[in-house]
């Protein structure tokens, strides 16, 4: 994910699922797999929004 999205928008993904003052604390490093699953989830989600328009 780091390669593809900004960190701009990783932390607004971050933020709409709750874990951006993890990411703020620790770093990416520290949010649990499952939310990073969840990200990526809603990641692609955007991204079909993005192709649709």
């Amino acid at each position: 994910m780091a390669k593809i999205l900004s960190e701009a928008t990783k932390m607004k993904l971050g933020e709409r699922l709750g874990v951006a003052e993890l990411v703020r604390r620790g770093g990416w490093g520290e949010v649990p797999a499952r939310q990073c699953g969840n990200l990526v989830r809603e990641a692609v989600r955007l991204a079909e929004e993005t192709l649709q328009k």
